[in-house]
């Protein structure tokens, strides 16, 4: 599995996960009812099925890695779909959590 293709999978996990827990939110908390509520339950399993399609055999660095996707990926849902307007610590946050997974994931190991 080449460097593009787990990009591409921590990509698509962001994408399952943050867009499940959006549309559970959007079930429970702005009242759209339960078929928001099960399609995100679906997207949420598609989530932890798609983080097993990673190429690293260790369960806890990839969701280590993963979660600096998550945040990075939660402020850029949260652009696109809400409005939201992060500030520059937002920002700084997202690229640290990046650069940590850049050092999780992809530093050469011996």
């Amino acid at each position: 599995m080449t460097f593009l293709q787990s990009i591409l999978l921590f990509a698509l996990a962001a994408l399952a996960e943050i867009g499940g827990a959006w549309l559970v939110w959007q079930g429970v908390r702005e009242h759209r009812g339960l078929l928001w509520i099960a399609a995100g339950v679906i997207a949420l399993g598609l989530y932890g099925f798609v983080a097993t399609l990673q190429p690293e055999a260790h369960f806890g660095r990839i969701l280590a890695a993963y979660g600096g996707v998550f945040v990075a990926g939660s402020l850029a849902w949260g652009m696109v779909v809400d409005g939201f307007r992060p500030d520059r610590w937002d920002f700084v946050g997202a690229a640290l959590c990046l650069l940590g997974v850049a050092v999780i994931m992809y530093v050469p190991r011996s």
